[in-house]
């Protein structure tokens, strides 16, 4: 099953279950929202979920592309994605958090064809303010699935103040053995699915009160289940990226880790640019100039001479579509074409300035600030041309293009 087989089958389970499908919005929150970019199918819906009216109804479902800066350095495993899809379902004071996993369970199993003993589930157990959520724990029981009981694993906030709750997330095993353990203790288990009971608001002394509704809040990333449902060892190997894997081995042979960085980082770039971000020394446009040079610094370990200009103009489309954008192509090339003209000028720049006699020893914290305000070089380009560090990568050897 591909993944708009997946997308087909998710939503319309749930329209059959009286859901309205709402659009995506793009990566940018709406103005006021201190998030940079929208990691969670969530932030869009805050109002609501505090409990504004939502013009379509108490029962929602939809695709939302996410990105996501946390999991940056965990690019490269077989999990993690810096720009993804999450399929979402919202319950907005509407049924409570059993029905929403007794229809996940159905769906998984009998819609998805998951093996139902491949499945194993966390719960929260209850903390100072909040106790055990038996609801939940019963749900599972009742279907056969295993439960682990955990405290801060299975509690959803987003920040330290607003809207939070008790979750339950649902695993899927992934190894080539009978399933073992429990998902703290084997990391085989994969998250795939979490279903929040997002009730409770936290102020900013650490108390939680009750929101005006009773929400359920769901978010299941699509690329991930992908690659289990399609037997694949990691999400670098489900279908979207096929293109990519047909591709990008004739142009720029590289290894697996650094292909997969390579890969996730452009196809972030081509997202970011396809929402309207462009790149600069703050906020989005900094995240997008830090993917930029990652990547770079990825493709010049062994040729200096690669460059983002050889990006067929087909993987930004395929790209473009999976994410449902509508962009020019040509545009984004030639905005990541121009970017990283500039990093090879600062690259020149930077180990010109530190020639100098004054910076060949032990930098210390005025050097590096006089070296950032004075000449534009950030510190991890400073180390990374003194030979400490990966520019954009925090670590991992000098870039010499």
């Amino acid at each position: 099953m591909d993944t708009e087989q997946i997308v087909r089958t998710f939503t319309d389970y749930y329209r059959e279950h009286g859901h309205r499908r709402i659009t995506g919005s793009t990566l940018l929150p709406d103005p006021g929202d201190p998030v940079l970019f929208t990691s969670a199918g969530m932030h869009p819906l805050t109002p609501y979920l505090e409990g504004r009216p939502h013009p379509l109804g108490r029962r929602l479902v939809n695709v939302q592309r996410c990105l996501r800066t946390t999991d940056l350095e965990e690019v490269g495993d077989s999990r993690h994605l810096t720009v993804f899809q999450m399929l979402g379902t919202w319950s907005l004071g509407d049924y409570e958090g059993s029905r929403s996993l007794d229809w996940a369970h159905r769906l998984l199993t009998e819609g998805l064809g998951v093996d139902p003993g491949l499945l194993h589930a966390t719960v929260y157990g209850g903390g100072e303010q909040v106790g055990p959520d038996t609801e939940s724990l019963r749900l599972w029981q009742e279907r056969g699935v295993p439960v682990e009981l955990t405290v801060d694993d299975n509690w959803w906030s987003n920040g330290p103040v607003g809207p939070c709750g008790p979750d339950s997330e649902i695993f899927l095993w992934s190894g080539d053995t009978p399933p073992r353990s429990t998902p703290t203790g084997d990391d085989r288990w994969v998250e795939v699915w979490n279903h929040v009971m997002m009730r409770h608001r936290r102020l900013d002394d650490g108390r939680l009160v009750p929101l005006p509704q009773r929400n359920v809040d769901t978010g299941l990333g699509l690329e991930r289940l992908a690659s289990l449902l399609q037997g694949r060892s990691s999400v670098f190997e489900c279908d979207v990226f096929e293109p990519w894997r047909r591709t990008l081995p004739s142009l720029w042979p590289l290894d697996e880790p650094s292909f997969r960085v390579v890969c996730d980082h452009l196809r972030s770039a081509v997202v970011v640019v396809g929402d309207g971000v462009r790149p600069s020394n703050t906020g989005r446009g900094y995240v997008l100039r830090r993917l930029v040079r990652r990547l770079l610094t990825v493709l010049w370990r062994e040729d200096s001479s690669r460059g983002v200009g050889d990006l067929p103009v087909e993987l930004i489309t395929h790209t473009s579509d999976h994410f449902r954008q509508d962009v020019d192509p040509g545009l984004v090339r030639g905005l990541l074409v121009e970017e990283e003209r500039r990093f090879r000028r600062l690259l020149e720049r930077g180990r010109n300035v530190l020639a100098r006699p004054r910076f060949r020893g032990p930098l210390g914290e005025e050097d590096l600030a006089y070296l950032h305000d004075t000449h534009g070089l950030p510190r991890d380009l400073v180390t990374s041309l003194r030979g400490e560090g990966d520019p954009g990568t925090d670590g991992g050897g000098a870039v010499r293009p």
